[in-house]
């Protein structure tokens, strides 16, 4: 039986207090949704799985000998995650050693730190998401104190990976990232 959508929601908020935490979880879940409509229709749910519960470890387990590796193995006891899941989610740490070898595992990769980077860029914004062009986000990516924390070698990694153009890539996850942009919280502009 494979977890649904609503179960890791469950998970994630047990595991993880963090507004902030739990909204980059839900945006790379909305970014893994839309790629599975490209790479795998059948099995959107399994997806939005992997990317609400990618860093659902991380407020409890932040270090790199912990995190994902502690959530990956209490996932693999419940018995109700599968094995691609887990592979992708270790995988999306650089530091873990596991391959990014499936679909699944390239794109949650790629749009990790890129949607994290996107919300950064929606904050500043007093539209938030509406109108946001990749032009923009690419700006952005070049001022190096701007959201520092976000790899960008990863996002580049990840683009590298899926054979995409980075403008591309930029679209393909604003357009998920928007689709949902009320209930994630990107409509509005810059926080008072």
């Amino acid at each position: 039986m494979n977890m649904s959508p609503d179960t890791a929601r469950v998970i994630m908020h047990d595991w993880v207090a963090s507004p902030a935490l739990r909204q980059h979880m839900e945006c790379v879940a909305a970014c893994m949704a839309h790629a599975a409509s490209v790479a795998a229709p059948a099995e959107t749910d399994r997806w939005i799985v992997c990317g609400l519960l990618h860093d659902f470890d991380y407020e409890k387990h932040p270090t790199q000998a912990e995190h994902p590796f502690i959530g990956v193995e209490w996932l693999r006891e419940r018995g109700d995650v599968d094995d691609e899941i887990l592979d992708s989610i270790l995988g999306h740490a650089t530091y873990s050693g596991v391959p990014r070898e499936s679909m699944m595992s390239k794109y949650l990769f790629a749009v990790d730190e890129l949607a994290g980077f996107i919300v950064a860029v929606c904050k500043v914004r007093p539209a938030g998401i509406d109108g946001l062009a990749p032009k923009s986000v690419r700006k952005k990516l070049k001022t190096a104190n701007f959201a520092a924390a976000v790899s960008r070698a990863d996002i580049a990694l990840g683009c590298e990976e899926l054979s995409i153009e980075p403008a591309e890539h930029i679209q393909f996850c604003i357009d998920a990232l928007a689709a949902q942009g009320a209930s994630l919280g990107l409509v509005s502009g810059p926080a008072s």
